[in-house]
């Protein structure tokens, strides 16, 4: 299911005891595009403390409750690596982490989930996508932080990052959602981070390889557009660039 990062702000997270807080934002990596944290505030229940919520521990998603559930006691929670989300997350500190919860490196192979394109949420298979390799130090970034990043067509700005779409069972991020209201009036329009060239974290900037004309012309997105797999297609061959299900699935 593909939802927006804004809408699963403050739903409320059910541990398998009880409840540990709610959804803040997520941890993405600069490299795959894919959430690797979920951001708990647990409020009341551990002071305040900011917690970390793997994927690997994600159940379903309900969004008529408005709630996630979370395959974890509360104790296992409350036991879990402090983090101080105003720094940087540490290779070192994702180790550790890691190493609480018995989860495999995602940086252990060549796919977004280390040795499968896909999160394996399998124990039994954690143990081949284990490695003692590092990988490329990827550099985490927060969907609050990049929201409002400038977008750069090839021939201009086009608007700024307003959401993004997250996948619930891959957790990869398929869409930025730019909002080109001081461009043309009012519309939104979704773009794929495959087709981002560059990023300049420091000047808050995203560059896309494509036309302004070309996104002008895209689908419109709105608050009420249904994300089937038809108006992805149409969006998709609209830029005339092939599926991300479809690099997925020959992955496989």
């Amino acid at each position: 299911m593909l939802i927006k990062a804004k809408e699963l702000k403050g739903y409320s997270l059910k541990s398998l005891d009880g409840d540990i807080g709610s959804v803040n934002e997520f941890y993405f990596d600069d490299q795959y595009w894919t959430v690797r944290y979920l951001i708990a505030s647990t409020a009341n229940w551990l002071s305040g403390r900011t917690v970390l919520i793997s994927p690997y521990s994600l159940g379903d998603v309900n969004r008529g409750a408005e709630e996630m559930s979370v395959r974890l006691t509360r104790k296992q929670v409350e036991n879990s690596p402090s983090i101080d989300t105003h720094e940087p997350v540490s290779r070192q500190y994702e180790g550790q982490y890691n190493g609480y919860y018995g989860y495999p490196n995602y940086w252990g192979g060549p796919y977004a989930w280390g040795v499968y394109p896909y999160i394996e949420r399998d124990r039994a298979k954690w143990s081949l996508s284990a490695s003692k390799k590092t990988g490329t130090d990827r550099h985490l970034r927060s969907t609050e932080e990049v929201t409002g990043y400038y977008l750069h067509a090839l021939d201009g700005e086009i608007g700024h990052v307003d959401d993004f779409i997250i996948d619930d069972e891959t957790w990869a991020i398929r869409y930025l959602v730019v909002a080109t209201k001081n461009w043309w009036p009012g519309k939104k329009v979704l773009i794929s981070p495959k087709w981002i060239e560059s990023v300049s974290w420091d000047a808050r900037e995203v560059v896309v390889g494509l036309s302004r004309e070309t996104i002008k012309a895209a689908p419109e997105y709105t608050d009420k557009s249904l994300l089937t797999r038809d108006y992805e297609s149409g969006l998709y061959g609209h830029y005339n660039r092939e599926g991300y299900w479809v690099d997925e699935l020959s992955a496989v």
